[in-house]
C-alpha cells in the first residue's frame, strides 16, 4: 500500500482546486459569445491532444459489445452533463456553479444505492438530507427567481453522478488511462452535432481560452489523482471548499458578480455532509479490513 502524506494530499487538492477555478474563468470569459454546445465541443476537441499518446493502446483493446454500450451510455450522458454545465457557466455566477456542482457526490451515493446495490447506512441519509438542505440554500425557490442556469446546473450535477456510475462499472474492466481516452473520444464525437446546429466562427483568442481549459482540466485531474493517492479522501475532501471561496472572490472581483453569503453557507454545508460521508466510509473500511497479526487464509 502507498504510504500515507496527509500534508501532500492537501496540498495536490489546492493545486486542483486551483485548476478547475481557472477552467470556470476561461469558461466564463468566452461563454457570453459562444453558444454552450460549440464551447463544450472545442474544449474536448481541443483536448484530443492530450491523449493522443493512448491512441495505440486504444487500438490495441478488445472492447466487448457490452463496453461499448457503456462507452457510448457514458459519452451520451457526459456530452448533455458538459453542455449544460458550460450554459451554466455563461447565465449565473460562478460560486453557484461550483456550489451546485457539489451535489455530484452526493448524488452518486444515491444512485449507487439505487442501482448498484451498495447500502445506505440511516447516517448516510441523513447526510444526504442535510446536503440537499444546502443545494435549497443555494438556490432559495421562492425567495428568488430560479434561472435556466440553475436548472442546468442541477441537469449536469446529475449527468455527472450518472456517468461516475458508468465509469465504476468500466474501471474495473479496463485502466483508468482507457476510461478517460474513450470518454474523451465519444463525448467529443457526441457534441460535434450539437456545435454543427449553432456554430459561431471561433476567434484565435476564443480558441487560446478553450485550448487554456482542456490543459487546466487535464492538469486538475491529474492532481487530483495524485491528492487521493498520498492522503484519503476524508483528508482532502473538505479542501475542495476552497474552490468555492475562489470562485466567489474571482467572480465578484472580475466579472462583476455579488459575493452571496447564501451561496458560501449552502456550499458548506453541502461539503460537510460530503466530508462526513466520506469519513464514515473510510471508518467502515477500516473495520472490515483484517488485523496486520490475524491470520489470512
Amino acid at each position: 500500500m502507498m504510504e500515507q502524506r496527509p500534508l501532500f494530499g492537501i496540498l495536490w487538492m489546492i493545486v486542483t482546486g486551483l485548476a478547475f477555478v481557472a477552467v470556470n474563468v476561461l469558461v466564463k470569459i468566452v461563454g457570453p459569445r459562444l453558444p454552450a454546445a460549440e464551447a463544450a465541443f472545442l474544449r474536448y476537441a481541443l483536448g484530443l491532444i492530450f491523449i493522443v499518446p493512448a491512441i495505440p493502446t486504444l487500438l490495441r483493446m478488445h472492447i466487448t459489445a457490452r463496453q461499448w454500450k457503456l462507452v457510448s451510455a457514458r459519452g451520451l450522458v457526459h456530452t448533455l452533463a458538459v453542455i449544460t454545465w458550460f450554459y451554466a457557466m455563461a447565465h449565473i455566477p460562478m460560486a453557484e456553479v461550483t456550489a451546485l456542482n457539489y451535489l455530484n457526490p452526493v448524488l452518486v451515493t444515491v444512485g449507487a444505492a439505487l442501482f448498484l446495490g451498495e447500502k445506505l447506512a440511516k447516517r448516510r441519509i441523513i447526510a444526504i438530507g442535510v446536503a440537499l438542505i444546502g443545494a435549497l440554500i443555494v438556490l432559495r425557490p421562492g425567495a428568488r427567481e430560479i434561472d435556466l442556469g440553475h436548472l442546468a446546473m442541477l441537469c449536469t450535477a446529475l449527468g455527472f453522478a450518472i456517468g461516475y456510475l458508468i465509469a465504476k462499472q468500466l474501471s474495473s474492466e479496463m485502466s483508468a488511462t482507457m476510461v478517460v481516452t474513450m470518454l474523451s473520444l465519444s463525448v467529443t464525437v457526441g457534441m460535434a452535432p450539437f456545435a454543427v446546429m449553432v456554430w459561431v466562427t471561433p476567434t484565435p483568442y476564443e480558441l487560446a481560452m478553450l485550448l487554456g481549459v482542456a490543459f487546466f482540466a487535464t492538469i486538475g485531474h491529474y492532481t487530483m489523482t495524485r491528492a487521493f493517492a498520498a492522503a484519503p479522501l476524508s483528508v482532502t475532501q473538505p479542501v475542495t471548499f476552497l474552490q468555492l471561496v475562489w470562485s466567489a472572490s474571482i467572480g465578484a472581483m472580475f466579472f462583476g458578480e455579488p459575493a452571496d453569503g447564501f451561496v458560501l453557507l449552502g456550499g458548506g454545508i453541502i461539503i460537510a455532509s460530503i466530508s462526513f460521508i466520506t469519513w464514515r466510509e473510510a471508518q467502515a473500511r477500516k473495520r472490515i479490513t483484517p488485523a496486520p497479526n490475524e491470520a489470512k487464509h
